[in-house]
């Protein structure tokens, strides 16, 4: 998911773009109402993670002119201000859930990815599967058969990308765009060193090579 974190707090801000970017998640900052504002209508983001108190701009203003532009982004308000009047008027200005400060990463992460899987119609199935190799996308699992593989979040969501188009064709750009969130190629070796990694992890050792390269066109997972 791409993921618009909006919170002035900058210690608090970086630990929850740290913990969320560990995830696998892509995360932009912003550190006051304003800039959180131009940075959601400048771009496409799978959810909104929105301080309520912020300068320049409060979170509420903030939602209420996103919402009525006809943006459906999913928002988790985030708020010192925990009574349960408060938390109405958080969701009644267009808010798809309220977290009141402190809170624990966790729950944080378990609430915002609930978001992405209610506004995402793909998102509906929670387990993939092609061959013998299957992923668990809610406990973020994976086996071939009956072996344990571990991934990387990163490794995670390339495998994931891959295996939602089993059998097609993935070409680089997609993966950029999806697994990176790059929207231009950065000319490196990056994709090449995470297929790597992965077909270490899911083929090295099996009999049977599930991740193929399609020279000059991309990449392609089948049995």
């Amino acid at each position: 998911m791409r993921i618009l974190v909006v919170e002035d707090d900058e210690v608090a801000a970086e630990y929850v773009r740290k913990g969320l970017m560990e995830e696998g998640h892509v995360v932009d900052l912003a550190g006051d109402g304003e800039l959180g504002l131009e940075m959601a209508k400048a771009a496409d983001y799978d959810a909104l993670v929105l301080d309520r108190m912020l300068p320049k701009r409060d979170g509420l203003s903030l939602l209420k002119e996103l919402r009525a532009d006809g943006d459906k982004t999913p928002v988790l308000i985030l708020s010192a201000l925990g009574e349960v009047d408060q938390k109405v008027e958080g969701l009644r200005a267009g808010g798809d859930d309220y977290l009141a400060k402190p809170y624990s990463f966790a729950e944080l992460l378990a609430r915002v990815e609930a978001m992405g899987r209610r506004s995402d119609p793909t998102a509906a199935v929670t387990k993939l599967k092609t061959g013998d190799l299957e992923m668990d996308l809610l406990a973020r699992t994976v086996k071939r058969g009956d072996q344990k593989i571990l991934l990387q979040p990163r490794e995670f969501r390339l495998l994931e990308c891959l295996m939602r188009h089993a059998g097609k064709v993935v070409t680089r750009t997609m993966l950029l765009e999806k697994v990176w969130d790059y929207h231009f190629d950065p000319q490196t070796n990056v994709i090449d060193v995470h297929i790597s990694r992965l077909r270490a992890k899911i083929d090295k050792e099996f009999d049977t090579p599930m991740l193929h390269t399609v020279r000059g066109a991309g990449y392609r997972l089948q049995v």
